[in-house]
């Protein structure tokens, strides 16, 4: 509308350029109400649209669960509230404002990894214990609901031993690779977690490094680079792992190019800059997967930290040709916060999902292990991260012992369970308690909703689930408790956060 008046205002000029100074400004003035008139109609037409893509959900009752320092709930039902009519929201009084008709990204899953050191430690428990791990991360009813799982390739720090697939130097036809290392624990631990959780984990594989012989430095640890006459080796050896899991019954649904890849580590790393992730993915790893018939494979690039996130997913997402075999950004929470970063990626590519991969807290101390912020901590992170659109959320090690290990090189770290090997008992952190408020009310294809907090202290996110439900997490990190209200299309509740606690509010 706006070209077509335009072509005929230049028309017009021509006959009223000799014309008295009123009639000149007679007729502009109409032609950009016209214009004006036909844009708003446009955005109002588009707003329309949006609006009414998705109905909003009648809501009648809300039950909050909740976890909180000084009590002993722990995802615990609290209350059972009604709706009643409120019409404006109080500027002053704390209200979480939702709209249930705004939705964006899919949740894909949250969970944790399936390391070699989570394996070991659970094949060590007693058969009792191993029946309570896995029902209190992979059921819902019982557990927190875990869906998501993620697992190395080779071996990483959390291993006992440093090993690859194929040890043979030169053995660019991977004719000795074989993943009989990972059928003692990893392989009996992932299959157990599928048959607990119903059927299905989507589980995604990184490597930290390649084979000591396919590097720079000769050696899996510290830090190297891939050789570049071994880049179709390395991308054929994605290709050996995938197949040989699958045939031990556990599909891979994604892969991550390398574990942390600007990071020289004194355990299994491998380095490598944008360009040289942009190269081995355009030219090797993406080709390979399509034509070994895995082109549904999701491949994240990155799978580091959020602080030049985004200068990495440019540097491969820029070019097309690149970018077409990529799903998505993996990102970690270490050196610092950078929470916007995430949102950016997803700005700049709309089309790419961006996930975060690994999260973990340390270092392992049993004096500190019962400090509350951990799990705060968890959550913090995790609100901002699904509020800058992160399909999905994976913990690091599911399990550790009673030294946060095993670990080969010694960093030893927290896990939201820590299986002590010698007694026979486990300890849950509040980190346990606190993901858990998200992995049992968010499930996979819950849609992130709309939703505003009006207090700084309230930090809070929102998803509908394909059942209709809405899960509402809210925390309150501070020494203070506060009432405050979950308000929808006219509605709303009065409910209570106490001191340091977080709350799910699933509203039916």
């Amino acid at each position: 509308m706006l070209q077509l008046v335009t072509i005929k205002s230049l028309k017009i000029m021509k006959h009223i350029i000799q014309k008295p100074l009123w009639l000149f400004f007679l007729i502009t003035t109409m032609m950009a109400t016209a214009c004006n008139q036909a844009n708003n109609a446009e955005v109002k037409n588009q707003d329309s649209q949006t609006q009414n893509k998705y109905q909003a959900p009648a809501v009648q009752h809300a039950v909050t669960f909740v976890t909180a320092k000084n009590t002993t709930d722990r995802i615990s039902p609290v209350d059972t509230l009604s709706f009643t009519a409120l019409a404006q929201p109080d500027e002053a009084f704390p209200t979480i404002m939702l709209d249930a008709t705004k939705r964006f990204q899919k949740i894909v899953g949250i969970g944790g990894a399936f390391t070699d050191a989570a394996a070991e430690t659970f094949y060590k428990m007693p058969k009792n214990i191993q029946r309570e791990i896995l029902t209190k991360y992979f059921t819902r009813n019982k557990g927190i609901g875990y869906t998501i799982g993620r697992t190395n390739i080779n071996s990483c720090d959390f291993s006992s031993e440093s090993y690859a697939y194929d040890e043979t130097p030169g053995d660019t036809s991977l004719t000795h690779f074989s993943i009989k290392h990972d059928l003692k624990y990893r392989v009996p631990f992932i299959k157990s977690a599928i048959k607990e959780a119903g059927g299905h984990i989507t589980l995604f594989a990184s490597p930290w490094s390649p084979p000591a012989w396919m590097k720079t430095n000769n050696n899996m640890l510290h830090g190297g680079k891939l050789k570049p006459e071994d880049r179709n080796a390395w991308a054929h050896y994605y290709v050996k792992f995938i197949n040989a899991y699958k045939k031990q019954g556990i599909p891979i649904w994604g892969l991550t190019v390398q574990n942390e890849p600007m990071a020289k580590q004194t355990w299994e790393s491998c380095i490598y800059t944008g360009k040289e992730e942009h190269d081995f993915v355009k030219n090797y790893l993406g080709p390979t997967l399509h034509n070994s018939g895995l082109s549904n494979t999701k491949l994240m690039i990155w799978d580091h930290n959020r602080g030049i996130m985004y200068q990495r997913a440019e540097a491969v997402l820029e070019d097309p040709a690149a970018a077409k075999y990529v799903w998505g950004v993996g990102f970690h929470w270490y050196v610092g916060n950078h929470y916007a970063n995430p949102g950016l990626v997803h700005e700049a590519f709309p089309n790419k999902k961006v996930m975060l991969t690994e999260a973990c807290l340390y270092p392992f101390s049993w004096k500190h292990i019962h400090e509350w912020h951990w799990g705060e901590t968890y959550a913090e992170n995790m609100i901002h991260d699904f509020n800058n659109w992160a399909v999905g959320w994976t913990d690091w090690n599911l399990i550790l012992n009673q030294k946060g290990g095993p670990n080969h090189v010694g960093n030893y770290c927290y896990a939201p369970i820590i299986a002590n090997t010698q007694t026979g008992k486990l300890t849950f952190m509040n980190s346990y308690y606190y993901i858990g408020q998200f992995s049992k009310f968010i499930r996979p294809g819950a849609r992130r909703i709309i939703c505003s907090s009006n207090n700084d202290t309230l930090l809070a996110t929102a998803f509908i689930n394909p059942d209709n439900t809405i899960a509402v997490v809210v925390l309150n990190e501070t020494d203070k408790p506060m009432n405050y209200k979950i308000w929808i299309r006219g509605k709303a509740v009065t409910t209570h956060s106490l001191a340091h606690s977080i709350t799910t509010a699933v509203l039916n």
